[in-house]
């Protein structure tokens, strides 16, 4: 299983809506993600935008290609583009860079 963290920074006028858009994330968005292997994923927010990504996957490369091939995830990452800085023309799903884990408590 791999473990998986990322980063992305949420714009800090739009806070408190990507809060809220995350308390009713679409059923088939939800579904499509477990379809696609992605577990025990959580997405934590600081005060100043700073996002941390987490989740849990047999292989990461192969869970993400298995969501861009869905419908769901191009509506919702193109609702979503918005909210983020620094995107650099990629959809906020595409500019997740996993960190290098350095230590692991099992």
């Amino acid at each position: 299983m791999q473990r998986v963290c990322f980063l992305l920074k949420v714009r800090a006028d739009r806070l408190d809506e990507y809060r809220e858009r995350h308390e009713t994330v679409w059923p088939g968005m939800l579904r499509a993600l477990r379809e696609a292997g992605w577990r025990n994923y959580s997405l934590f927010l600081r005060q100043d935008g700073l996002l941390v990504g987490y989740l849990e996957t047999e292989d990461f490369e192969a869970a993400k290609a298995a969501m861009e091939a869905t419908d769901v995830n191009a509506r919702w990452q193109a609702e979503m583009a918005d909210y983020f800085e620094a995107l650099d023309g990629e959809r906020p799903d595409e500019a997740m860079r996993p960190l290098t884990e350095v230590f692991h408590l099992a």
